[in-house]
C-alpha cells in the first residue's frame, strides 16, 4: 500500500528539519545526561527521576519518528504557483457572506496546521472549500453547524 503524501510548505518543512535536528542533536544527549544521573542514585525500581526521563526519552523517540516519517512523504507545495487560485502555501483574505468580516486564512499542509495564526489545512472543511477558488468566486464550507459561504477577496503567495 502506498503511502499518503504530507503536503508542506517550504517554510513548514524548514521547521521541521530544524525541529529534528534539536532533538537529535541537543534533547538526545539532554536526556542521556539526566538517565545517567539518574542511574547514579542507586535503585532504579523506586526511582522516579529515572523514570520521567524514561518517558521523556521515549517521547522525544516518538516525535523524531514522527518526523521523520513526515519528512519522507512530504510533497513541497509549489511556491510558483499561480496566485489568480488558491492553493497550499496561499494567503487568503475572504469575506464572511452574511456577516460580512474579513478573515485571512494562510492555507498550509497538515501538519503545519495552526488556529491561532489562521493556518488552515488544505483538507480541513475551511481549506477544502478554498482549494482552487479564485478572487470573486464563493467557498462554501460545510461545517456542523451548517454551511456558510466564504467570498474570496484577495490571493497572495506565503
Amino acid at each position: 500500500m502506498e503511502m499518503k503524501k504530507n503536503v508542506l510548505t517550504k517554510a513548514g518543512k524548514e521547521r521541521l528539519e530544524n525541529e529534528l535536528r534539536e532533538l537529535t542533536d541537543v534533547k538526545r544527549a539532554e536526556i542521556a545526561e539526566k538517565i545517567k544521573e539518574a542511574r547514579a542514585q542507586g535503585d532504579l525500581s523506586e526511582n522516579a527521576e529515572y523514570d520521567a526521563a524514561k518517558n521523556e526519552q521515549a517521547d522525544i523517540e516518538r516525535r523524531i519518528s514522527e518526523i521523520q516519517s513526515i519528512l519522507n512523504n512530504a510533497e513541497i507545495a509549489s511556491e510558483d504557483v499561480d496566485e489568480s487560485r488558491v492553493y497550499v502555501g496561499s494567503v487568503v483574505t475572504v469575506q464572511d457572506t452574511e456577516t460580512k468580516e474579513k478573515i485571512v486564512y494562510y492555507l498550509v499542509g497538515t501538519n503545519e496546521v495552526n488556529t491561532r495564526e489562521n493556518k488552515v489545512s488544505n483538507a480541513s472543511p475551511i481549506g477544502a472549500a478554498l482549494m482552487n477558488k479564485k478572487v470573486g468566486e464563493i467557498a462554501t464550507v460545510s461545517a456542523p453547524c451548517g454551511s456558510y459561504g466564504l467570498k474570496i477577496m484577495k490571493i497572495q503567495k506565503a
